[in-house]
């Protein structure tokens, strides 16, 4: 069983920017960032793998970057010039090959 600790949300004005944490104490094999506004499905927003191949969505591309850190097993997101649409609940979900885990989620409101 793997535990996941995300950290990092919170309420930013538009423009401003957040980083995002999600650590744990296993092995990871990819790490995807989602979210999920009120009504929506969940969206994979960034995904990262343990070699440092990543991907992002098109909204996010540019403003977004993830990064991990294989030692500490965490993986970051950081997010620039957000903008009222990021508002969310991000979760990350982690891959260890034969499982995958979710964390229980941060919340992202972008307002002014």
């Amino acid at each position: 069983q793997v535990h996941l600790v995300e950290s990092g949300g919170g309420l930013v004005q538009p423009g401003g920017s957040l980083r995002l944490s999600c650590a744990s104490s296993g092995f990871f094999f990819s790490v995807g960032w989602y979210r999920q506004a009120p009504g929506k499905e969940r969206e994979l927003v960034a995904g990262i793998t343990r070699y440092g191949i990543t991907n992002y969505s098109d909204s996010v591309k540019g403003r977004f970057t993830i990064s991990r850190d294989n030692g500490k097993n965490t993986v970051y997101l950081q997010m620039y010039s957000l903008k009222p649409e990021d508002t969310a609940a991000y979760y990350c979900n982690w891959n260890t090959g034969p499982a995958n885990y979710w964390g229980q989620g941060t919340q992202v409101t972008v307002s002014s």
